[in-house]
């Protein structure tokens, strides 16, 4: 049975993937393919080159991805985010989608024609800061001649690659939202809306998904909160393991039913 893993984006609310991921081959459930965007592609490819979820979790804490991170000179953003493909590189040296071990399907947004697209071959690193390039805070990055932005402003949670090609899919979204009955600051209004952006067709998108794994409230996380990523981590993995029975009754009878 192909079991296929979708990763949404959220910043580092994204090292929520990585309990999740932890809990499963804890389980035993092995992930076929994985399609991320964004924090979910960093993830993504980390974990798809066989790096140990904890042990990706631990390589956001001890090297703080901002440190990485240079300002913008003379470009359209504050923050330059291609500095960051020193930490990726030194986890993923052979800098490739093809061997990895596996397979990763990625998206990105081609901000010069206004539209989505799927990377899954080729040079990897680059693919991956650019699936995360959030337009505005960091600058645009150049891939063949085109420039492209976080794939989270045209598709936070791309499932699509992967409703054909999967017996089985599990969700991992790191966004939701709570009901709020007022506002404490600006900060707040802002950070909601963009995530209620996001958001906006997940609705649609639970109908492909056979097992969704979503820890309540996670979307009031600020996405630079570096200092919240234990406790992320660990939050979705019990919530992941809450689901683990449910999980598993499914596949095995979609096992039943394919044969």
């Amino acid at each position: 049975m192909k079991i296929g893993m979708v990763l949404s984006g959220g910043g580092i609310r994204g090292i929520a993937h990585l309990g999740v991921l932890m809990a499963l081959e804890e389980k035993g459930i092995k992930i076929s393919l994985i399609s991320g965007t964004s924090a979910g592609a960093i993830a993504g490819a980390l974990y798809a080159n066989g790096v140990e979820p904890y042990d990706a979790l631990k390589i956001f804490q001890e090297n703080n991805l901002l440190k990485f991170i240079r300002p913008a000179f003379n470009k359209p953003a504050l923050l330059n985010f291609e500095s960051a493909s020193k930490l990726l590189k030194a986890y993923i040296p052979h800098d490739s989608f093809e061997k990895l071990k596996i397979p990763l399907i990625i998206t990105s947004t081609d901000f010069m024609e206004g539209k989505l697209v799927y990377f899954s071959t080729g040079d990897l690193i680059r693919k991956v800061l650019a699936s995360s390039c959030i337009p505005g805070v960091f600058s645009p990055i150049e891939i063949e001649g085109k420039w492209y932005v976080d794939g989270g402003v045209l598709n936070n949670f791309p499932i699509e690659p992967l409703v054909d090609t999967c017996d089985f899919i599990i969700g991992s979204s790191c966004n939701h939202l709570p009901v709020v009955k007022q506002f404490k600051n600006m900060k707040q209004v802002i950070e909601r809306a963009a995530i209620l952006s996001v958001n906006h067709d997940m609705e649609e998108k639970r109908k492909w998904v056979d097992v969704m794994v979503e820890p309540f409230g996670l979307g009031e996380t600020s996405i630079f909160d570096i200092k919240k990523a234990e406790e992320i981590y660990w939050r979705a993995h019990e919530d992941a393991l809450s689901q683990i029975k449910n999980i598993q009754e499914k596949i095995d009878t979609n096992k039943k039913v394919s044969s």
